[in-house]
């Protein structure tokens, strides 16, 4: 797939009229929602916007002002387990660190819009005692680098990161968590991915939604990173409007598997405050998983799992984790220690 023609960097509502993605009659609308969640889009996915698979994930909609009761401002739980700032230590053996709240794009539906864009890099002083946390933490042997996205940064900061955590003997692993491969795939350089060998074990999980997005320059870039022999698994989020639809899943996850992808997760969209216009039902979301089976190979086939509001962690749509309660629309998710939660699925905006 090729890009259309390339825009620029959009991160106004008056960039979005300009470029012919949002009306001016909306204008106004538009200006309130981004008073509340920030506007970006890189070349590539401006270039490619005129696909509505694109536009849904990154231009503005007044539908983002509906927020509901259930919607939450950290709907993860992120700062339910964070023993220093920038670091989620949810699981026993593995933490989250949030290396830059800054993307190259902002995701209309992003379980951290509150905060992604507020500030840049995890400060050196935060960034050393987080890194202080894991070394003296000697049950942690896997590191998740987030943000906002990792690779956002400047290869040379990334490498020393990555040099840190190598010099640590029982982190083992280090997964970066990112969509610039896709979204701005000329940061995907001769510096960049020799910094990605910093350290022994580094997989990249790329986050990517719909066909459209792996544009001519985004296969190119996955097609370096996988002949630098570095493993890329894919999590994509089940969205209204996107890709709950069999067949644009079926072209996503094969388009992975041609790009030595391995599709990974699909996630439920998570409460985040102004998502709803996005949100299936879990039935929606299991009838798509049966859907797909028998029409791609197992190696195509992401889990289908879902984050318990709060910070509980994630469970796959299956039993005995996930199964129907007594009120229709409502299950109960049993989290990774037994806990049980109960989750309606909520009310939706047109």
């Amino acid at each position: 797939m090729t890009a259309g023609s390339r825009i620029g960097v959009l991160s106004t509502v008056r960039d979005l009229v300009g470029a012919g993605l949002a009306a001016e009659a909306q204008a106004a609308q538009l200006e309130r929602v981004a008073d509340a969640f920030r506007i970006r889009l890189s070349a590539e996915m401006s270039g490619a916007a005129g696909d509505p698979g694109v536009a849904r994930q990154f231009v503005p909609a007044v539908s983002e002002l509906t927020v509901r009761p259930e919607e939450l401002t950290d709907p993860i739980g992120d700062r339910a387990h964070m023993p220093v700032e920038g670091l989620t230590h949810r699981y026993p053996d593995r933490v989250i660190l949030a290396v830059t709240q800054s993307c190259d794009v902002y995701c209309r539906f992003c379980f951290r819009r509150e905060v992604v864009g507020q500030g840049g890099l995890l400060a050196d002083d935060r960034l050393k005692a987080a890194l202080d946390y894991i070394r003296r933490t000697p049950a942690i042997s896997e590191v998740i680098l987030t943000g906002g996205d990792p690779m956002t940064l400047s290869p040379r900061r990334l490498g020393a990161i990555l040099q840190a955590l190598a010099a640590m003997d029982h982190v083992s692993l280090v997964r970066l968590h990112t969509r610039v491969p896709v979204v701005a795939p000329e940061r995907i350089d001769e510096a960049m991915i020799a910094a990605l060998g910093a350290h022994p074990t580094v997989w990249i999980v790329l986050h990517s939604n719909h066909p459209a997005e792996l544009t001519e320059n985004a296969c190119a870039a996955l097609g370096r990173l996988s002949a630098a022999g570095i493993p890329l698994l894919s999590q994509t989020v089940l969205l209204r409007g996107v890709n709950d639809d069999a067949e644009v899943l079926v072209q996503l996850f094969r388009s992975f598997l041609r790009l030595k992808v391995k599709p990974y997760y699909l996630h439920h969209c998570d409460l985040a405050r102004g998502t709803s216009h996005f949100r299936t039902t879990i039935a929606e979301g299991k009838a798509l998983m049966a859907a797909l089976r028998g029409r791609v190979s197992g190696t195509a086939l992401p889990t289908y799992v879902i984050d318990i509001p709060g910070g509980f962690g994630k469970v796959p749509v299956t039993d005995p984790w996930v199964r129907a309660a007594a009120e229709p629309g409502s299950h109960r998710l049993t989290d990774w220690q037994g806990g049980e939660h109960l989750y309606r699925d909520p009310e939706r905006a047109p």
